[in-house]
């Protein structure tokens, strides 16, 4: 935005501070910027002049422009205030005394300071300057007495090739976006008047619209709310009414997924068949008869082409959507005794995937699409649910010793481990990647964040203490959690504020409604499985 570079002299300021209750210059300033976001630099400009304010003061536009275009002696003379040592000639940006950018309260300076020269060592080895970058190393990362082992990795780098430097330092180099990365995160410790944080606007927006999502207990549609009214669904609107049962399963309904596009939706259980149903017409598509004994566990490949199936037969068999047929079986679990399949997750590229279960050689197992071993982590627990996160960075799998395990799935190490006191059941990932749903055996679900473990919610009221239940996410925004319970009942919560939004009576009592499938395509369509051979839409 030009003003970025310059003073815009007063034309005339408005005398009135407050715009209904709120700083004028702020909201002036936060208009500026979104319409310089929208494209509309000029009437950003107008607004500027006539206003008499500014989105950032020209240090701070020079401190933007120093750090985009690598100028890190010039970046720290403008952010912390003292001037550039003399580089044998030219003539710096930055004129005149400067006392630096305002920071937060309780900002590690020398902090900030490893992040700037940290990218400027990067750089050096991404050249190949590696003399440089060993000085850089030496005399101006080193002193700064940050954590020992983050010197150590800088250290090690000085041996990579260019593109083993971007895949250790999670890096894209200088010409990618990690100045834009660095300057988000310095612009973090820069007190807000001082340095706008990019897109407030439309941040600021957002929180609004989240707000008002989280007071709407019926949130289910499809597109995002109007910011022109006060947002509220209608019950009515909201999927509380069975519209139609499928009675083809030959015994208790135990797994059930829709396939990513909702064209299809496959279901398993204590018989041996594997169903495959059209959401259009909820005809049978195919019948998959293969295995010998119980169906536990199923998931669809990420282009629905191909589905996994795994059994209590002790073998795990991929099928060919399209067609029916199958086209691989792995039968690599077996153990004398109760050797069970109990999970199966795709890897986002859908050219492996992993099984897990409960005895044998292979509990944990990633295999390639030809059915050979491409890992096996040789855990020593027994595998009760496993899911790799969407954006291939994590794969989380519960125990049934009352573990949950977080790996690296890029790696294939450990990240950390968590026992509990209770029996989990299952485990399902956010499509952000952000969260995972625990199924507790003692009547409860947790919504925990998986970079730090924290509890986000628990939801509590279903039923559940003796058998397998699978909870899963729900709604357009996937803003609902739903799950079966042992009172033959279908339980729906709103995941911000965990209320207990409805409890369906949805199969026949006694027994236990199994699992609940969200039409990820269609907001108004989930099913339930149950112990009365029932999947009801």
């Amino acid at each position: 935005m030009p003003q970025k570079n310059g003073v815009h002299q007063p034309t005339a300021r408005a005398t009135q501070q407050d715009f209904y209750g709120h700083d004028r210059e702020e909201v002036t300033r936060l208009i500026i910027q979104g319409l310089d976001d929208l494209g509309y630099h000029e009437a950003a400009n107008t607004l500027s002049r006539e206003s008499g304010y500014e989105v950032e003061s020209p240090a701070v536009a020079l401190f933007r422009h120093a750090v985009l275009q690598g100028d890190w002696r010039e970046a720290e003379a403008l952010l912390f205030g003292s001037e550039p040592a003399d580089q044998g000639g030219g003539v710096s940006i930055h004129n005149g005394d400067h006392q630096g950018l305002k920071f937060v309260e309780g900002v590690d300076e020398n902090q900030l300071r490893f992040l700037l020269r940290k990218q400027k060592y990067l750089e050096l080895l991404e050249s190949k300057d590696l003399g440089r970058a060993l000085m850089v190393l030496r005399q101006e990362l080193t002193p700064l007495k940050q954590e020992r082992s983050q010197l150590q990795q800088l250290s090690s780098m000085l041996v990579n090739t260019p593109d083993g430097l971007k895949k250790e330092a999670q890096w894209d180099g200088a010409t990618g976006q990690s100045r834009n990365v660095l300057l988000q995160e310095l612009s973090k410790s820069i007190a807000p008047s001082v340095m706008i944080p990019e897109h407030r606007l439309a941040d600021l927006l957002n929180q609004v619209k989240r707000n008002q999502i989280s007071h709407c207990l019926y949130h289910n549609p499809s597109r995002s709310p109007s910011l022109f009214a006060d947002h509220m669904c209608d019950r009515s609107q909201f999927p509380l009414r069975t519209v139609l049962e499928l009675g083809q399963n030959a015994g208790e309904v135990w797994a059930m997924r829709f396939s990513h596009d909702g064209k299809m939706l496959a279901t398993s259980g204590q018989a041996t068949d594997v169903l495959i149903y059209d959401t259009d017409t909820f005809q049978v598509l195919h019948r998959l008869t293969e295995h010998t004994d119980h169906v536990a566990y199923l998931a669809w490949s990420p282009d629905d082409r191909k589905l996994i199936t795994c059994s209590h037969d002790k073998t795990s068999r991929v099928w060919d959507a399209p067609s029916g047929q199958r086209i691989l079986k792995i039968d690599h679990h077996n153990h004398p005794g109760p050797g069970n399949l109990t999970a199966a997750a795709w890897s986002p590229d859908g050219q492996s995937f992993v099984t897990g279960s409960l005895h044998g050689n292979h509990k944990l197992c990633l295999w390639g699409i030809d059915g050979e071993p491409l890992f096996n982590w040789n855990v020593d627990y027994r595998v009760q649910d496993c899911a790799i996160s969407p954006n291939g960075k994590r794969m989380v799998v519960i125990s049934s010793e009352c573990q949950i395990v977080v790996y690296n799935y890029e790696t294939r190490e450990e990240e950390y481990s968590i026992l509990l006191k209770n029996k989990m059941t299952c485990v399902n990932i956010s499509q952000d990647s952000q969260h995972m749903l625990i199924n507790m055996a003692n009547s409860e679900i947790q919504l925990i964040k998986i970079d730090n473990a924290e509890i986000v919610k628990r939801y509590m009221g279903q039923q559940q203490g003796e058998f397998v239940i699978r909870s899963t996410f729900g709604g357009a925004d996937q803003n609902l959690i739903l799950s079966g319970s042992e009172d033959a009942k279908v339980y729906i919560w709103h995941k911000e504020n965990g209320t207990l939004i409805e409890t369906l009576v949805g199969h026949h009592s006694p027994g236990c409604v199994n699992v609940i499938a969200w039409n990820p395509t269609d907001p108004c369509m989930f099913a339930s499985g149950g112990d009365d051979h029932k999947v009801r839409m």
